[in-house]
């Protein structure tokens, strides 16, 4: 009797369990169900007849950007592994933008949720991962966020949510409304409505996973190119598949893209091409696309941008009209006041005055010091583009000249020595 007043118990226990996990699934569904497409923004280029710019604009989603998507997807992955239950605390480690997205989640799903952050990710970052009821733990050496996560997900029974390793899979690739099938699909009645080029970045490398595999299965004759910031080690991978890993101190000042270390969603064998961007060229170029739009964007999205102008600059040099370029923004969701603290560095660039020091502290200690030493140069190619040039740190940092030394634009296919001459084959920004 005893016996079978347990196993009743138990199996109360499971379709509790089970009930839970059906109404938490309808809740993130009925969500999707009410949020429209975000928008796809044509940017006619007048410099460029023939050439079209798409921006894909993530940040109409309900907490401001592309992360969304992860985040709904990263939920029903865990949800449908039985990863996750009622009373499941759940651990992120991220940069931010993916936290706050997950903190929505979980506060629709009445969970507990702790975003373990780098020290110095910006406050309305914070701000808005404490706005939807996530708690948050700061560590001060960005690399320690994978142990720290796993730790707290071993002390209150917890589960660590983990993008960096899930993203890739979580997102399903094949459709399902993903990034890629959206932007076909937008594209589809455009003039030419398969593009020359898709570009993006790399925070974890699901998204350009999710749209390379996509273009491959629908048999599209688009190439992927990936945008890295300098300080990134995703562009020195697809380089050399050795360097696995930054040396101690650097990393990427663009928040939400480029990794000190190679993560387990970034698939390199999907991606075409990759360009990597400096932070001050990232930067300028964010404000300029702000002022052009009328409209915030964050460093992520110059970055992009900076890559597109590249591939559209060499697209009409090689005569390559009615073809269109398009670039899958990370979107406007970075708040106005970072932007704006970056504009302090972008001004000193320009002169060569001191980084502000809340921005010096992304550096690695020893180019701290160095931070100031920048000047600005016309250069006779890209256009005369302004570039902003750091000197060099001292040697055995994590600098550009080791960027120069594997490819700044890393091709499957190196360029010949008659196209370095030519001018070709050189992304350096």
């Amino acid at each position: 009797m005893g016996t079978n007043g347990a196993s009743m118990t138990v199996e109360r226990s499971k379709a509790d369990l089970c009930a839970w996990r059906m109404e938490a699934i309808r809740r993130i569904e009925a969500d999707y169900n009410r949020s429209a497409d975000t928008h796809l923004i044509r940017v006619d280029l007048p410099r460029y007849p023939g050439i079209t710019l798409y921006l894909k604009d993530e940040s109409s989603h309900p907490t401001g950007s592309l992360k969304h998507r992860l985040a709904r997807s990263l939920f029903l992955y865990a949800l449908c592994n039985g990863w996750i239950g009622p009373d499941t605390c759940v651990i992120e480690s991220s940069s931010g933008s993916t936290a706050v997205s997950e903190a929505y989640f979980a506060k629709m799903l009445g969970l507990r949720f702790i975003a373990v952050v780098p020290a110095s990710t910006a406050a309305p970052k914070l701000d808005a991962i404490r706005f939807h009821g996530g708690e948050i733990h700061t560590v001060d050496d960005p690399r320690t966020v994978y142990d720290v996560s796993n730790a707290l997900a071993a002390k209150t029974g917890g589960h660590y949510l983990d993008q960096f390793t899930y993203a890739e899979r979580a997102t399903d690739w094949r459709g399902n409304n993903n990034i890629a099938e959206s932007i076909f699909a937008q594209m589809s009645a455009e003039e030419y409505p398969v593009p020359e080029w898709i570009v993006c970045g790399a925070g974890t490398g699901g998204t350009s996973a999710t749209i390379g595999r996509y273009i491959a299965y629908q048999r599209h004759g688009t190439r992927l190119c990936v945008a890295d910031p300098v300080h990134s080690v995703f562009h020195r991978h697809f380089a050399d598949r050795r360097a696995l890993s930054l040396p101690e101190g650097c990393g990427s000042c663009i928040e939400g893209i480029g990794r000190p270390r190679v993560e387990p969603s970034f698939i390199p064998s999907v991606i075409d091409r990759m360009i990597a961007v400096e932070d001050a060229a990232s930067i300028g170029a964010m404000r300029a696309l702000s002022a052009r739009l009328g409209r915030r964007v964050g460093g992520s999205t110059g970055t992009n941008l900076i890559a597109c102008a590249t591939l559209i600059a060499e697209m009409a040099a090689a005569g390559s009209a009615a073809r269109s370029s398009l670039c899958s923004a990370t979107g406007a969701s970075d708040m106005a006041a970072p932007i704006m603290t970056m504009r302090g560095w972008t001004r000193a660039a320009s002169t060569g005055g001191p980084m502000p020091r809340k921005w010096r502290r992304c550096l690695p200690a020893t180019d701290r010091a160095g931070a100031g030493r920048t000047r600005r140069r016309r250069s006779d190619h890209h256009d005369g583009q302004a570039q902003i040039a750091r000197d060099p740190p001292p040697a055995g940092r994590c600098r550009t000249a080791s960027v120069r030394k594997l490819g700044h634009d890393a091709q499957r296919r190196r360029p010949t020595a008659g196209s370095r001459r030519a001018g070709q084959g050189d992304d350096r920004i």
